[in-house]
């Protein structure tokens, strides 16, 4: 099996929990509050970390926006974000 597969178990209660084993919480980065995300797809699960799912959707959906907007590089967007900065700061 490969390194970066984790597998473990876990018993589902009555009520349908599911206590996510530690070192899975721990691969996830998920601690007491947080939330998780389920992804049914073909009879299997996958649960990945909620905060990361909605940046990886947001990014999906931003894909090909940068270009549109003029930005061709991380220090064109580096540069914008000073200058706005700048500009709040003058306010």
């Amino acid at each position: 099996m490969s390194e970066n597969i984790l597998v473990n178990d876990a018993r589902v209660m009555s009520k349908g929990q599911v206590t996510i084993p530690k070192n899975i919480r721990m691969a996830l980065g998920v601690s007491t509050g947080d939330r998780v995300t389920f992804i049914v797809e073909n009879g299997s699960v996958r649960i990945i970390n909620s905060a990361i799912y909605a940046i990886q959707k947001f990014q999906e959906q931003m894909k090909g926006q940068a270009a549109l907007a003029g930005f061709t590089s991380e220090e064109d967007i580096a540069d914008w974000i000073t200058n706005s900065r700048r500009e709040e700061n003058a306010e």
